[in-house]
């Protein structure tokens, strides 16, 4: 005999119905920001465009400059910028709306602690972002441009350096979550701080292995991206450390 408490099948049914369209609330409120950034912005796609090209502007020779190969290449590569631009611009939005989604069926404490870290997680990745713009391309393209062969005169294309830009900016910005996913495994319980202190070799390895694979075949950059990796391992490490002896004092 069912319990007078067992749940009806249409009550699961409507409860998933119900998650259902919530989900795609969520969702479309999600699209919805993306797309009125996006649309404020394509009116100024050029001159995104142009700040975006500036680290190589800056360090062609006189004269010099930009060029598309492909006849709609001039129009599509800003309006593919201005995309991603706002797709950037409103992470913020869209993580909001998979936290007010995912956040009623969090316990209180996992509440408290993913919140903080979805947004340092975004911190992180615009300032990985600004990194490899302000820093890396300027030591990028010095380093491009000073070993091309004498008699060649260098003339990107606007699509391809879009392409390889974005490449980078990708890059250096999920590179720098290292701190964020070390959190999350100490917290877990995957790894322990000795465990992680263990690890520095493989992971100082690591940082310069996946900096020879993204970045130009320069010492320079190579480090550049190495050297924030590995530091950033350590801040996860001390932060970890931090927070596990704050549970710890919680709990007692």
């Amino acid at each position: 005999m069912s319990s007078q408490h067992e749940p009806l099948p249409e009550d699961g049914e409507q409860t998933l119905l119900s998650h259902l369209i919530e989900l795609r609330a969520r969702l479309l409120r999600a699209v919805l920001a993306v797309l009125v950034l996006f649309i404020a912005l394509v009116p100024f796609a050029n001159r995104v465009y142009a700040v975006f090209a500036q680290p190589l502007i800056d360090k062609l020779p006189e004269g010099s400059q930009m060029v598309a190969i492909d006849v709609a290449s001039p129009f599509f590569a800003p309006i593919k910028l201005a995309f991603v631009v706002a797709l950037m611009g409103a992470m913020p939005a869209v993580l909001y709306q998979i936290w007010a989604f995912v956040a009623p069926g969090l316990y209180q404490h996992e509440r408290r602690l993913a919140l903080p870290l979805l947004a340092t997680a975004t911190g992180l990745f615009y300032a990985g972002v600004a990194f490899a713009y302000f820093l890396v391309l300027p030591v990028v393209f010095t380093f491009i441009l000073g070993v091309s062969p004498e008699g060649v005169a260098v003339m990107t294309d606007i699509s391809r350096y879009l392409d390889f830009v974005l490449v980078l900016f990708l890059a250096f910005g999920f590179s720098f979550e290292v701190p964020v996913a070390v959190v999350v495994m100490g917290l877990l319980g995957w790894v322990s701080i000795e465990q992680m202190k263990e690890a520095r070799p493989y992971v100082i390895v690591g940082a310069f292995v996946v900096a020879a694979i993204i970045t130009p075949p320069d010492v320079i950059s190579q480090l550049m991206l190495a050297i924030p990796m590995a530091l950033l391992y350590e801040v996860g490490i001390i932060a970890t450390r931090m927070l596990l002896k704050r549970r710890q004092a919680a709990v007692s």
